[in-house]
């Protein structure tokens, strides 16, 4: 399978850890020493051996941080894994919400007459460092401390690259590197230096497998005002794409990365762009006076998806479609207590596999039912497993990797008969997808703008979810991808091509977890007949097809407006989904799609 369930980290290991790491602390004569949940390259995703915050905290959660101090050690941790931490770390740390608390003001308060912070300059971006070199602490960049204890350390991935087709990118990799180059040109700058993977995944036009479930390949870039490109990238992982590459791209150890970017900067009138917010602090200081904080280049131009790449992902939300229609149809089915979380991944997975253009899952499958569905990103291991039980819900969101598109899907399921309660909140969750999914909105705005919309509707009970409520989504690349967002940190404009998340959600935690996710895609909004209309106006068009739980909607509580959008979307789902589907999920998607 591309998904295990093992148990990765578990709280008895974190004291000796902490204890050991403390110790290199005091031979240091550091006061604490941070450590992040991120890698060289700042990407949300990383490898085995850069899971430094789990193998010492044994928290697992895609964000956040650990600062050690000699007394204490908190670990920094967002709305979404409040309920996961508690089970996941032992005593000796200590949670802290953030960033409603920063990391600042924390360390403030634990040395109020200051102190000497230890960090690994790779791993924390020229911006967070310089957020806090002002607040009275000296931040020592040191060799890693948690590298330094872990005796068995996972090597880095050397896995190979493959190329992607021009059929599913749509442009050239040299259309892609000469617009890019051009505008720096424009704008007189000499290069840019690019550190996500993605982007250099994108630029290219190659995927790679360093990561689970990310078509990315650890590198790093220089892209030059002349369109050459200096890949640093370990050559092995590149011998079937020498030829794709072409003679513009020029391959380099990624151990001269570094020298190469402080020659950069040496240039006479060197004008170097770069990303603060991804940009290793190590290398801004290479950089020096040369450095110009102009954003990563790749990033609009590889969120605004090209014609090729929004047909490619809508093929592939209907084929995803039929295999998470088959496994709701199978699920349906099973009695309630006999199976478990990991039997539904496990059926979802090997329907999903059957589709030869599927190359991996996109994200370990969320499969949480009672209240490991109140855990926003639960992982099902052996030890959590649970049975589905009458009266309990099921939140199960996936997705795959396929060589046309990637998808993103969550649908929350009543297993025997839901409590009222849950039916309630259930239909409010709804009411928030389905307001976002009809909703126009005058070009311009930004994720934040519009957001609240699909809130509304649980903000009226008084009830709200601790995450935003929409991501942006890569084709054939990582799930989780900026700039776009839908969330209150969302200040990007949405444009057309731009792939989105719309996944409200309301969690009760030891009880029960709802949330439902469709994929869309910005289109301009058609033009009305109205004569008063004045502002160009951007819309939706949903990428995602699968029905939504009939039972847990209290139909009363719909608008008209919106009982006719979710008949509309359930009569879509039966035509585009059922011709692909076996004859047994036929006659389930049948009902599970009949009108209210």
């Amino acid at each position: 399978m591309f998904q295990t369930f093992d148990v990765t980290a578990r709280p008895e290991q974190g004291p000796p850890r902490l204890e050991a790491l403390r110790t290199e602390l005091q031979r240091e004569g550091l006061d604490g020493f941070l450590v992040p949940r991120s890698d060289a390259h700042q990407g949300e995703y990383v490898a085995p051996g850069d899971e430094r915050l789990a193998w010492l905290t044994g928290f697992t959660g895609s964000a956040g941080f650990c600062a050690v101090l000699r007394d204490v050690a908190g670990v920094f941790i967002d709305g979404r894994y409040r309920t996961q931490v508690k089970q996941q770390v032992a005593e000796v740390f200590t949670p802290v919400h953030w960033p409603e608390v920063q990391l600042a003001d924390w360390l403030k308060e634990q040395l109020p007459t200051g102190g000497r912070i230890g960090y690994d300059p790779w791993l924390h971006s020229a911006s967070q460092m310089q957020g806090l070199d002002l607040h009275g602490f000296e931040f020592v960049p040191v060799d890693n401390l948690v590298d330094r204890i872990w005796q068995d350390q996972p090597t880095p991935p050397v896995q190979p690259v493959i190329a992607h087709p021009l059929s599913y990118a749509g442009t050239s990799a040299s259309e892609k590197t000469a617009s890019l180059a051009q505008e720096l040109r424009d704008a007189g700058h000499s290069a840019a230096v690019i550190t996500l993977p993605d982007s250099i995944m994108w630029l290219l036009n190659i995927r790679g497998s360093d990561i689970a479930h990310n078509p990315v390949a650890h590198g790093f870039a220089i892209l030059h005002a002349d369109a050459r490109v200096d890949l640093f990238m370990a050559e092995e992982k590149l011998t079937g794409v020498r030829d794709h590459l072409g003679a513009d791209v020029a391959v380099h150890a990624p151990q001269t990365f570094l020298s190469a970017v402080a020659e950069l900067a040496q240039a006479k009138d060197a004008s170097v762009t770069v990303d603060l917010t991804t940009l290793p602090r190590i290398v801004a200081d290479q950089l020096g006076d040369a450095l110009v904080a102009a954003g990563d280049p790749c990033a609009l131009p590889k969120a605004r998806k090209c014609a090729a790449e929004i047909a490619g992902s809508a093929a592939a939300h209907l084929r995803d479609g039929a295999a998470v229609v088959e496994t709701l149809a199978w699920l349906d089915a099973q009695p309630p207590g006999s199976i478990t979380e990991i039997d539904v991944v496990k059926h979802l997975e090997a329907t999903r596999r059957k589709d030869p253009k599927l190359r991996d899952i996109s994200f370990e499958t969320i499969s949480g039912t009672g209240p490991n569905g109140a855990i926003i990103h639960y992982r099902v291991s052996e030890d959590s497993n649970a049975a589905l039980l009458d009266g309990h819900l099921l939140v199960l969101d996936s997705g795959g990797q396929y060589l046309d598109g990637t998808t993103d899907i969550t649908r929350t399921l009543a297993i025997g008969t839901p409590p009222q309660e849950a039916r309630e909140a259930y239909t409010r969750v709804l009411q928030g997808m389905i307001a976002m999914s009809r909703l126009r909105w005058p070009k311009g705005l930004a994720g934040r703008d519009i957001e609240a919309v699909g809130r509304m509707p649980l903000w009226l009970a008084g009830q709200d979810f601790n995450h935003g409520l929409g991501h942006g989504v890569g084709a054939f690349l990582s799930v989780h991808e900026g700039p776009q967002r839908l969330s209150r940190a969302g200040t990007v404009p949405l444009e057309p091509g731009m792939i989105l998340s719309n996944e409200p959600g309301y969690y009760r935690e030891g009880a029960f977890g709802i949330r439902i996710e469709n994929l869309l895609v910005v289109e301009p909004a058609p033009e009305l007949d109205s004569a008063d209309a004045e502002r160009e106006m951007l819309c939706w068009r949903t990428l995602t097809y699968a029905p939504l739980d009939r039972r847990l909607i209290v139909v009363d509580l719909l608008t008209t407006a919106e009982r006719d959008w979710l008949n509309a979307y359930h009569a879509d789902v039966a035509a585009k989904i059922g011709p692909n589907v076996t004859d047994p999920a036929q006659s389930w998607l049948d009902a599970a799609t009949a009108p209210l």
